[in-house]
């Protein structure tokens, strides 16, 4: 071990067997606070540059550009995670507190501190840095150091979030991502904050969940300009219920937060009815992994300030037998069977005198952003209402899901199945169209 008082200058080449332990390493020096050699240690990226606290500690890479922070908050669903290290396990990081990817859960309190470490498991946002990076690879372009954390909480409202330990933990993370940056001669920068919260609000309305969820944004954004960081893109992860948990407020209060903004950058990277969950309503493995990988596109998009919106029904009329269903989309819409074989498509009409049947959905071959569908018996006099993908709609009390999607595709490396901007569910009074 070197010692701080070493004369560097003179000081005997340090051999990195010695001091590191058997791994692949060379040119092993003292620089500032830090231990630096080269060596090869990531399979694929060949020989680079990695630091190591002198103390000890896990190795990290050496990376150009700020630190950046990808963190999230919200209920125990959030808190899910795949086994196993990240891909790039030295460039995507944790608070060196022994915590791992996700914090505490609301239980204790968590301090701030200067030091890194590797993740045992892969959270969401590990996951999402993990595809940023490895789009980065491909291209062969810089793959800077990436600072993770999920805070959780188990509180029973969205309103309560913003109040409990998680909200706490999650501003010691930050304080972190500041304290590891400064050591690191680096800018601090949280480039998103996760926010999942929904299912476990059983209570709320749709419009308490709505302000519950933008006061947590200000107040997220207000700590962060006190510490001089900038304002984050929030993920916003849109309620998709499961059977058994169908929950309505939450979904309606998701989904318009992602067109309505309300000042804050928001991202919808898709819907919940887009992924499999298990019997608890969480995400499987490769369900998380495609949601990571969705989240990584909204934020390659926003961070070049290019629109990212999933489609999001605005508007429905009626005409006889004809429903017309204007969209708000940033490419021409597919009706799409891959994710239901429900011949509406996901989209029902309640609310009326008499059953309203849809026995025929298509795309406005005039309009490629608006869906016409077609009942099998007259609407005439009424305000019934369109409902699209919320659950609860069947006759079992199972989700629905839609079928509805934008012509955007990519691919999803390990599957076959390309990822896709999904619609978002919604719930729309039908008026009859003007004459």
């Amino acid at each position: 071990m070197v010692s701080e008082k070493a004369d560097h200058s003179t000081a005997t080449p340090l051999d990195p067997l010695e001091v590191l332990g058997n791994i692949d390493a060379w040119n092993l020096r003292r620089e500032g606070e830090w231990l630096r050699f080269t060596g090869r240690l990531d399979p694929g990226l060949g020989p680079r540059d990695y630091l190591r606290d002198p103390a000890g500690g896990d190795v990290i890479a050496v990376a150009p550009g700020p630190l950046y922070g990808l963190l999230s908050i919200g209920g125990a669903r959030r808190a899910g995670f795949n086994t196993g290290p990240a891909a790039f396990p030295h460039h995507i990081l944790a608070p060196g507190d022994h915590i791992g990817a996700v914090g505490l859960e609301g239980s204790a309190r968590a301090e701030p501190t200067g030091a890194l470490q590797k993740l045992p498991h892969c959270s969401q946002d590990a996951l999402i840095a993990q595809s940023l990076l490895s789009w980065r690879a491909e291209g062969l372009a810089a793959l800077p150091l990436f600072f993770t954390r999920t805070e959780t909480d188990s509180s029973p409202t969205a309103a309560a979030l913003s109040e409990g330990l998680a909200f706490d933990n999650l501003f010691a993370a930050v304080d972190s991502l500041c304290l590891a940056a400064q050591k690191l001669g680096k800018e601090p920068k949280v480039l998103a904050v996760g926010i999942d919260f929904g299912a476990e609000d059983t209570t709320s309305s749709q419009a308490e969940i709505e302000t519950g969820l933008t006061a947590l944004m200000t107040k997220i954004e207000a700590g962060l300009h006190r510490r001089g960081l900038q304002r984050p893109i929030f993920l916003l992860a849109c309620e998709g219920g499961h059977a058994g948990a169908a929950n309505h407020p939450a979904i309606l209060a998701h989904s318009r937060l992602g067109w309505l903004k309300d000042g804050h950058t928001i991202a919808i990277s898709a819907p919940g009815y887009a992924f499999d969950k298990d019997r608890f309503g969480r995400p499987t493995d490769d369900a998380r992994l495609r949601m990571a990988k969705m989240d990584a596109h909204a934020i390659v998009a926003l961070t070049a300030r290019e629109d990212w919106a999933c489609p999001c029904p605005l508007l429905a009329e009626y005409d006889d037998k004809d429903v017309r269903v204007t969209f708000s989309a940033m490419e021409p819409l597919v009706i799409d069977p891959a994710l239901t074989d429900d011949p509406s498509a996901g989209f029902a009409i309640v609310g009326s005198k008499k059953p309203l049947e849809i026995v025929s959905v298509r795309v406005d071959p005039k309009d490629p952003r608006t869906i016409l569908l077609r009942t099998k018996t007259t609407i005439k006099g009424e305000k019934p209402t369109l409902r699209y993908a919320l659950p609860g709609l069947a006759d079992d009390g199972a989700s629905r899901r839609g079928a509805i999607r934008d012509s955007w595709s990519a691919d999803s490396v390990g599957s076959d199945v390309p990822l896709h901007r999904w619609a978002l569910p919604a719930e729309l009074p039908m008026n009859e169209a003007p004459r």
